[in-house]
């Protein structure tokens, strides 16, 4: 009987390229001397490869851009499940908001750009194409391909693949400035790496801690964890569902505003996560349950080979084709914002956190150029426990982002209705909203900080 070996192969292959990035990073001085994440070169490895280089291997962008997706719900929902001893609240709800604000200084980058060029040397530039950078830029390709093909039937020409151009573009200046940026802060000694206090407290066994469930039990450890996130993951599918269902009669709105929650699924898997996770911690207290069956330790190794997997193929999976469509609007608009996003983050970073400031740094830098996968990357790098409070920092301030969030994918259906309407007026007037909620939330963070 013939079998589908299609994911599997997937699997292998990356698997494979994991193991030519280990070699790599163990035998190449270069590699070693400028802190290059071994996922990163093996995602490379894979492009090289791959289809759209030398096609030695025949990979699937569309299944390896779906490996990404669900793999970093699957490394989301393992971290917000870990039992956390003290969680700075402060600190994560600062990140929410920090992560709104860096959407917003890319939109508005982005949308003047376009705007400027629209009136300028681009007439027939789609007016919202700048609005792509925060989504290429901070949600990856999946959205930006999502919105920009959505675009297409209101004739934004070659959307969806300017939307895969911007976030292609993206994951350069995570992957090749962001090691660059993180080499240069290092040598100037703007900030230390103390690699032995994020990896002293790592495990290499597993131990049974006080609460836990016995090695010996019927079902194993790893397969009570493996459950927890299945149902969490579950819980997450079905809200989507019922929310897509919701809002598909509500016309453009609606659909646009579907397609971003779909994109926005780790989140919501994460809000699912943690509430799961007080649910325990309660029923603990309380003396109605008496194992602890998260285990914060096999979580974390769950967090981290997710992660290295996600970050392999969604590097793997960039199409070099598209680059060539809008070539100089394209340019211009992601190197501007790329500027802009590293001063941001690097005048902003300092005044938010107090503590694990470069961690932070490169976090949320990686994140918010290329994906979480590319943040992820590079915080490896610095932490490669994920034990300082930058990994709860993204994950956790995630869904604090979702909350501040909505107003902001509000705001990105007013340009797109004064296109459809065709009443210019309403590019200023988002525009203008972008200023006005960006300076809401710099308020807000100016409050919040830590004294």
């Amino acid at each position: 009987m013939h079998q589908n070996w299609s994911l599997v192969m997937d699997f292998l292959w990356l698997s494979l390229f994991i193991g030519i990035g280990v070699f790599f990073k163990r035998k190449v001085f270069f590699f070693q001397k400028y802190l290059f994440p071994t996922s990163i070169i093996a995602g490379f490895v894979g492009l090289i490869l791959g289809s759209e280089a030398l096609k030695i291997i025949n990979l699937d962008s569309v299944r390896l851009g779906s490996l990404v997706y669900h793999l970093m719900a699957i490394g989301f929902i393992s971290i917000a499940l870990k039992k956390r001893e003290n969680i700075h609240t402060r600190d994560i709800f600062n990140s929410g908001v920090y992560i709104v604000s860096i959407y917003l200084i890319q939109g508005i980058i982005g949308f003047s750009i376009s705007l400027l060029l629209v009136n300028t040397f681009f007439p027939d530039l789609f007016p919202t194409f700048g609005l792509l950078l925060p989504l290429g830029f901070g949600q990856g390709p999946g959205e930006a391909y999502a919105i920009g093909y959505q675009w297409e039937e209101l004739g934004f020409y070659q959307g969806g693949n300017i939307g895969l151009s911007i976030a292609t573009i993206g994951f350069l200046w995570a992957c090749i400035i962001g090691v660059i940026l993180m080499n240069y802060l290092i040598k100037k000694n703007k900030f230390t790496v103390d690699l032995d206090k994020y990896t002293a407290r790592e495990k290499i066994y597993e131990e049974m801690d006080p609460g836990e469930l016995p090695l010996a039990a019927s079902l194993d450890d790893i397969s009570i964890q493996l459950f927890l996130i299945g149902l969490v993951y579950l819980v997450t599918y079905l809200t989507l569902l019922g929310l897509n269902k919701i809002l598909l009669p509500l016309g453009t709105f609606g659909e646009t505003l579907a397609q971003l929650l779909w994109g926005f699924h780790f989140i919501i898997g994460t809000l699912y996560a943690i509430l799961l996770r007080v649910i325990f911690n309660q029923l603990n207290r309380m003396k109605i349950m008496s194992h602890e069956y998260p285990n914060s330790y096999m979580l974390q190794r769950i967090a981290g080979g997710s992660f290295d997997f996600m970050i392999t193929a969604s590097i793997a999976a960039i199409s070099l084709k598209t680059l060539h469509y809008y070539m100089i609007p394209t340019l211009l608009i992601t190197t501007i914002g790329g500027i802009i996003t590293i001063i941001f983050i690097l005048w902003m970073t300092p005044r938010v956190f107090k503590e694990d400031v470069f961690q932070n740094i490169m976090v949320f830098y990686g994140t918010y150029t290329g994906t979480i996968s590319t943040g992820m990357a590079l915080l490896k790098q610095v932490d490669p426990g994920f034990y300082s409070g930058a990994s709860d920092n993204i994950v956790l301030g995630s869904g604090v982002a979702l909350l501040f969030g909505f107003p902001l994918m509000i705001m990105l259906n007013i340009p797109i209705f004064g296109y459809v309407t065709n009443q210019p007026i309403m590019y200023l007037i988002a525009l203008l909203a972008f200023f006005v909620y960006f300076a809401i939330l710099y308020f807000i963070l100016y409050k919040n900080r830590a004294k």
